[in-house]
């Protein structure tokens, strides 16, 4: 298998660690203040009623269902897989998750649950959380979930080497990544409390893209800072400015502590607002949850019937 293409504007940029790090530090400084208060702004919007009703199922439609323990057994996995599939056994008019997202090791539980669903099965590799292991082991994981059944790769960046400078390092493991990946679609997590600052998370997204990401993602979910209304305004802003540039469409996926239908509702109005409609779909935009479905589905059914059932009317993960 070849090496993915390089976008042909950026085969000068990648040419060298010292190119690499101009064209990154190059990019427009974060106005950190403005960043925040437009994030904050655009989540007061309300959305009411029928509109309400469109952006829960919408929701319900772009999560990536989660578990990401070390105590998950195939008997959890195929239960939140039958969750996915049908996350409201009582009304089947509710749309499936997009995706179940695994350890590598539960890969193929998933896959033979979700079978003929349109479900993907979305595998977390290259040593995550933490990305600490040689590029072959991370290889040898992401070959691993891939041929398991996984139509999906959730990759963790270097952070080390990214805060060090080493920009070309973490770009070459990125494309490797993708290599290894074959045909699944590569999410690139750039642990973005991890990165200390605005400028950072910029640079981390415009690197992810030029390297072949899919997606870019926010967060693993297993540190104090995940996803952010402001983290995740700026990471639309960059997919929004490199298809203007280079034509290619990238995908977010914010994870992380989305945890209710009004936040998630939040994020919506935030990739309307920024990026327009041809991000509102499963296949561009994803929330990285493992709560969010249930309180997404209590609100449906209180739209629907009128009554809020609680949270005993959905199933607990």
């Amino acid at each position: 298998m070849t090496m993915p293409t390089i976008t042909p504007a950026f085969a000068d940029v990648t040419a060298s660690d010292s190119a690499l790090r101009r064209f990154l530090h190059g990019l427009p400084g974060v106005d950190a203040v403005g960043l925040e208060a437009r994030a904050a702004s655009l989540g007061t919007r309300s959305i009411k009623t029928t509109a309400k009703a469109y952006a829960i199922d919408l929701a319900i439609s772009m999560i990536d269902l989660t578990t990401l323990e070390g105590a998950d057994t195939p008997g959890k996995v195929r239960a939140l897989s039958a969750k996915a599939r049908h996350p409201d056994p009582t009304d089947r008019t509710t749309p499936a998750t997009a995706a179940v997202c695994v350890y590598p090791d539960m890969a193929a539980t998933a896959a033979a649950a979700l079978a003929g669903s349109g479900v993907k099965v979305a595998s977390v590799a290259t040593a995550f959380p933490a990305g600490r292991a040689a590029l072959g082991v991370k290889l040898a994981d992401t070959r691993d979930a891939v041929a398991a059944g996984a139509d999906e790769i959730d990759m963790v960046i270097d952070r080390g080497a990214f805060l060090a400078g080493h920009y070309l390092k973490v770009y070459e493991e990125i494309r490797a990544v993708k290599e290894a990946a074959g045909a699944a679609r590569l999410k690139v997590i750039f642990e973005t409390g991890e990165l200390s600052t605005y400028d950072n998370i910029r640079r981390a997204s415009w690197l992810g893209m030029i390297a072949g990401a899919d997606f870019i993602k926010t967060s693993t979910g297993k540190v104090g800072t995940n996803a952010t209304p402001a983290n995740t305004l700026l990471m639309l802003e960059a997919v929004r400015d490199f298809r203007a540039q280079t034509g290619t469409q990238i995908g977010v996926k914010p994870a992380g502590g989305i945890r209710t239908t009004k936040d998630a509702l939040k994020f919506l109005v935030l990739v309307n607002e920024t990026v327009g409609e041809d991000w509102l779909d499963s296949h561009w935009f994803r929330f990285g949850a493992s709560s969010l479905l249930n309180d997404l589905l209590m609100q449906r059914q209180k739209l629907s019937t009128g009554r809020y059932s609680g949270p005993d009317y959905v199933t607990v993960d």
